[in-house]
């Protein structure tokens, strides 16, 4: 059963970085990319990147903060988070594209595996 497990959450006072990481059980993907989703709300993008065309892509709120990136080697995904603001705080999801495309995405449905989340919460 293909697998991805998510890591590196946790509490951290606004301005602070945390460094989540994702390990999928899967031989490839194609793009793998994180969601978040705060208390209340629905799920959003946060960044994604292509395993094969090397793009990445930001939602707006975390652009120049995150910094999304991936070991080929071994299927693994990073999200390198500074200067974290109380509104970064939700639970964070990864997700892999297994369905062959030279892009990334940003839309949920083009996800077909997901992690089970893991915390992230600032404090201000």
């Amino acid at each position: 059963q293909v697998q991805l497990v998510e890591s590196g959450g946790g509490l951290v006072q606004a301005g602070g970085s945390l460094r989540l990481s994702c390990v999928a059980s899967i031989r490839t993907v194609s793009a793998m990319g994180w969601f978040r989703q705060a208390p209340g709300k629905e799920r959003e993008f946060v960044a994604a990147t292509s395993w094969s065309g090397g793009t990445s892509g930001y939602a707006d709120a975390v652009k120049g903060r995150f910094t999304i990136s991936r070991d080929s080697t071994k299927i693994t995904v990073y999200l390198q988070m500074n200067s974290l603001k109380a509104e970064d705080t939700a639970v964070y999801y990864c997700a892999a594209r297994a369905i062959f495309s030279s892009e990334y995405s940003s839309k949920e449905y083009d996800y077909t595996i997901w992690g089970r989340g893991t915390q992230v919460t600032v404090s201000s």
